[in-house]
């Protein structure tokens, strides 16, 4: 049987009413964009340019914490109360990658089924694939498509917590971390990642024992902190099954806010996050080109041969490809200048 042959690629003017479409709202459009960026197609760059007039509206709003902790539930509890209040709506839950396929291990999972009806909610399930951070770039481009698109408010569900994903906090200008009181023990080894990207601390399942002395544990341990002036992270109670205490919790996200755009620390955030976008941009674009010349250049497939081989170690290897390619492994200019 005959594989189908591959869609031709969308023209200049095909991407121009995709565009359009997407900055209007359209739903398929927007479904349309954010598969293109998954799938790392070569059009992308051109759509970028098309829709960057019409970024910087959206709030991105970052969920993250151990498996269990019921963080689909609270976003779909946040995404509700956006919605009463005539916001737009974005959803982008992160499942881990099965390092197979490369897709979601989760991606089949139904999320948030009373929001199905809804064209105000938009709900994706991406995949990490790979990424180191927990975030694929794939992420950062499905942001910016719900940004033209209109969608005001983008909630992210992502996996675990960590140091392993702490790159939730550059990507979202409110990050929550929630717990549940069975994560006691756990807070001694996570705590120095959890202080680090946490805007607001939310205890779920609080009708467990333990919900208190975790939310002390937190309290004391962030008194003793040097944290930057103006705004110390709270640590909220809530039991999201019931939808209790989800009103305050999107009362502190709302403070947040507005403390971060009076003190000038969104915009900060902000301009660090396309700073990061470019890097991650390019070291996922290197990574590409280094594979296929691996693969396809004789002598970096030598190289690469001699290293499966143990005939040759990694870091040896990397230097010379690097210098075939007319790249140079070196320490940056300060790291010298600290040396000496």
């Amino acid at each position: 049987m005959q594989q189908a042959p591959a869609p031709p690629p969308p023209t200049a003017g095909d991407l121009s009413l995709l565009a359009e479409r997407l900055i209007k709202g359209d739903v398929r459009a927007l479904a349309r964009c954010i598969s293109l960026v998954e799938n790392q197609d070569p059009t992308v760059p051109q759509l970028m340019r098309l829709v960057a007039p019409h970024l910087g509206q959206a709030y991105v709003i970052g969920v993250t914490g151990p498996p269990g902790a019921g963080k689909s539930t609270i976003v779909d509890l946040l995404a509700m109360r956006l919605r009463a209040a005539g916001e737009l709506v974005g959803i982008l839950a992160v499942d881990p990658s099965s390092p197979f396929s490369g897709g979601a291990i989760l991606g089949d999972r139904i999320r948030m089924q009373q929001h199905t009806l809804d064209s105000g909610v938009f709900i994706r399930s991406l995949a990490t694939r790979g990424s180191h951070g927990g975030l694929s770039t794939a992420v950062r481009g499905a942001i910016k498509f719900l940004d033209a698109a209109g969608r005001r408010y983008i909630l992210i569900e992502t996996v675990g917590v960590g140091q392993a994903e702490l790159e939730i906090m550059r990507v979202g200008d409110t990050v929550l971390v929630v717990l549940v009181p069975e994560a006691g023990d756990a807070i001694q080894a996570m705590k120095a990642g959890l202080l680090e990207i946490a805007d607001i601390f939310v205890i779920n399942k609080a009708d467990r024992e333990g919900a208190e002395r975790i939310r002390a544990d937190l309290r004391a341990t962030m008194a003793l902190l040097p944290l930057p002036p103006g705004w110390r992270p709270p640590v909220l109670l809530t039991k999201a099954f019931e939808g209790e205490g989800i009103d305050e919790l999107l009362e502190r996200i709302m403070a947040h806010r507005k403390y971060c755009e009076q003190s000038g620390s969104l915009e900060q955030r902000r301009q660090a996050r396309r700073r990061e976008e470019l890097l991650a941009l390019l070291a996922e674009g290197a990574q590409r080109q280094f594979a296929t010349a691996l693969e396809h250049e004789e002598p970096l497939r030598a190289i690469a041969d001699a290293v499966a081989a143990g005939q040759m170690d990694a870091y040896t290897a990397a230097a010379a490809v690097l210098a075939h390619t007319g790249w140079h492994w070196h320490r940056s200019a300060d790291s010298r200048q600290e040396d000496a």
